[in-house]
């Protein structure tokens, strides 16, 4: 069979496993905003040489030491490489959103921090490593919106009301994701009577961990590149997320 008739096939058996599905659940990483204009921050360089060191990786400037003992440098790399505010939903979170309001798909779980599932009008959205769009004071925790900090333009933006650091509902390197979120993911996973992974390479623990807990055997792998969990997969499809979610239109 040609490549073409082969990747025809795997769209009838995507869209026909859909169809027989009532309780999906979307598992997304950075590959589903990349169409959006995000790219996967891995790719970014660091943009920093603080004295007397090396030039810092994006690990290290988004971790939570750095920004406690650099704020300043955090945020001019934090504003800079990892918000996005003109980004837009793409395909792919148009046709989840949709899933949803059919009642098919119960949840999607993200590793994405953008709010583009939310903007384009998804509600059950699991964000495991947080949002830029939620920021607090440090201090006295009042929260504040994401234009707050683009309003600083890469500084670092501090309280109305006590003067504090606000710090973006972000998980950064060195800190724990929320259990409760993560307890949440794992009943809506193992739940599953269908399991779309999508744009993530199932490396970053403990997130790509909740996939293991899916009991059914309808996943559905969608990434350029291989995981781990391809062998595992009911149909693996090799393209982008944005495209392969775009041909359950109609359904």
């Amino acid at each position: 069979m040609d490549s073409l008739a082969q990747a025809s096939d795997n769209v009838k058996a995507f869209k026909q496993l859909v169809e027989k599905s009532s309780r999906i659940v979307f598992f997304g990483g950075a590959g589903v905003s990349t169409e959006s204009g995000i790219p996967d921050f891995r790719s970014a360089d660091g943009l920093f040489r603080l004295q007397g060191q090396d030039k810092l990786s994006p690990e290290e400037l988004l971790s939570r030491a750095f920004f406690l003992r650099y704020p300043e440098e955090f945020y001019a790399f934090y504003a800079n490489t990892m918000i996005h505010a003109d980004a837009r939903p793409n395909p792919a979170h148009r046709m989840l959103a949709e899933l949803e309001r059919q009642g098919k798909l119960k949840a999607i779980v993200t590793q994405n921090i953008d709010g583009l599932h939310q903007m384009a009008g998804s509600h059950n959205v699991l964000e495991l490593h947080g949002s830029v769009h939620r920021n607090y004071c440090m201090t006295c925790k009042t929260p504040y919106p994401l234009s707050t900090v683009l309003e600083a333009g890469g500084a670092v933006p501090h309280c109305d009301r006590c003067g504090g650091i606000i710090r973006p509902d972000v998980v950064l390197y060195q800190e724990n994701l929320d259990m409760e979120l993560l307890e949440r993911a794992a009943a809506a996973i193992s739940e599953a009577d269908m399991l779309i992974v999508a744009g993530t390479s199932l490396v970053v623990q403990p997130a790509a961990g909740l996939v293991r807990l899916y009991r059914g055997d309808r996943l559905v792998l969608i990434n350029r590149s291989e995981t781990p969990l391809d062998r595992s997969a009911r149909l693996l499809l090799r393209d982008s997320v944005g495209k392969m979610m775009d041909t359950l239109r109609p359904l």
